[in-house]
């Protein structure tokens, strides 16, 4: 019997057991998603610092360890959130999926592409699920526009603009050492601009990317300009920033041949040309709900009740073209995003 048939024979109101690496600013969100999550629960933390474990465990009443080993070998999950800085990222999913242990792992999924297929590779032979944390795609009104544009609304795709950009002082977080992070806004705000874009547009040809001045004095790029071009044509615009404060209340705006989509931080619009009016739509950006709703698809999809929103290959092409875009960065010209991804011919597990 396969795992997704041993869940989805269990009691619909058992929860699965989930375990949290890494305690830091990200995993106060999933806290906070869990307390609301009919599907899973929290039963054990991980961090290297043992105070903040601890501190998680008092919230969600589970165990505490300060190695994510003796928390694998100790036993009794059956999944796992990696919220740890992406350099650890493939070492610590590879060895919970060698123990069978389903991985959610937060974004960037990780800092090269060797690394992403050496993970994906590895899920495949252990049977088990993997999926890149990126909660744009579980807002509602994200997916809303999804349906509106796969219905032709708005005709035929003509242009993509995303607008990641806010004054962060960014000059003792980790997300800003490259040797940790892989690099500085571009990965970091960018592996959700680049999953919107294969989200709705499916592959994307060629990538640009352009630096804006170091404003904050780090050792990585906080502003950049990203432009794409999908396999068909649609172009991207992307503007991602530590240091700019982003004007207006919208973050992602869709142009077609018949109409607009502008999905915003508190309400959503669409524009039909037909009649030139803005038709409003959603609630905007809930975080807790999107992360609430991140857990559950992960949740249905280890029980065999539901397919992954974010598949493994998805996450590997994000990592694949933030590659393309950091070679890009630095030789200032278009780069062509890498031929498909080859994967395991078996396919039981996505």
């Amino acid at each position: 019997m396969n795992r997704s048939s041993r869940y989805s024979a269990r009691s619909p109101r058992e929860k699965l057991r989930f375990a949290i690496v890494g305690a830091g600013a990200v995993t106060q969100s999933y806290l906070e998603a869990f307390e609301h999550c009919p599907e899973a629960r929290v039963v054990a933390v991980a961090d290297c610092r043992l105070e903040a474990a601890q501190r998680v465990a008092e919230r969600m009443n589970c165990r505490c360890y300060d190695c994510a080993d003796d928390m694998i070998r100790e036993g009794g999950l059956d999944a796992a959130i990696v919220c740890t800085p992406p350099a650890t990222h493939p070492d610590i999913c590879l060895r919970l999926m060698q123990s069978k242990i389903h991985v959610l792992c937060e974004k960037p999924f990780s800092i090269t592409s060797y690394d992403a297929q050496r993970m994906l590779d590895t899920a495949y032979r252990m049977g088990v699920k993997l999926t890149m944390a990126s909660k744009y795609r579980y807002v509602d009104d994200i997916i809303r526009a999804k349906s509106m544009i796969a219905s032709g609304l708005l005709g035929d795709l003509v242009l993509f603009e995303n607008n990641f950009s806010q004054r962060v002082a960014m000059g003792s977080r980790w997300n800003a050492r490259p040797e940790i992070s892989g690099g500085g806004v571009l990965i970091d705000n960018g592996a959700h601009s680049v999953d919107l874009m294969h989200y709705f547009l499916g592959k994307l040809t060629e990538v640009r990317a352009t630096e804006g001045i170091r404003c904050q004095g780090l050792a990585v790029e906080d502003t950049v300009l990203l432009f794409a071009r999908s396999v068909s044509g649609v172009l991207c615009n992307v503007s991602l920033s530590w240091s700019i404060a982003a004007r207006g209340d919208n973050f992602l705006d869709i142009y077609g041949t018949r109409g607009a989509i502008s999905v915003g931080w508190k309400q959503s619009a669409r524009l039909d040309f037909a009649h030139q009016e803005w038709e409003p739509f959603g609630e905007g950006y809930n975080k807790i709900r999107a992360f609430r709703k991140q857990i559950e698809n992960f949740s249905r999809a280890i029980r065999g009740e539901e397919a992954l929103l974010i598949s493994a290959e998805d996450a590997v092409a994000s990592v694949k073209i933030i590659e393309c875009a950091r070679q890009s960065l630095h030789q200032n010209q278009w780069i062509p995003v890498s031929a498909p991804i080859a994967t395991d011919s078996r396919k039981n597990v996505h």
